[in-house]
């Protein structure tokens, strides 16, 4: 194969390589976004004695989501149990978060 069919056939996937890179630079600037807010969240809950449910059951989601994805390109087990266990983590901070509103 030449370098011509190779470009070609870059072109007909119409993939643009740039706009993936910056959306993968969005990403990594998001996870550091989320994880400042959910620092100081915690943080600010902790000190005025208030529980941290909501952030917990946001941040365990965010974790079993991310996982999973690696899990299916991988195959890797451990993947697979930060998946399980996390939204397991993530339903039980729901729940909890829930009912101390509720109460």
């Amino acid at each position: 194969m030449n370098k011509e069919d190779v470009l070609e056939r870059s072109r007909a996937e119409k993939v643009d390589e740039g706009m993936q890179e910056a959306e993968n630079r969005g990403r990594r600037i998001g996870e550091i976004a989320f994880c400042g807010v959910f620092i100081f969240i915690t943080l600010f809950n902790f000190l005025k004695g208030q529980p941290n449910y909501a952030p917990m059951a946001m941040l365990w989601a965010f974790l079993a989501a991310e996982s999973y994805p690696k899990y299916q390109f991988s195959k890797n087990k451990s993947y697979l149990v930060a998946t399980i266990a996390g939204t397991v983590a993530s339903i039980a901070s729901l729940v909890s978060f829930v009912i101390s509103n509720l109460g």
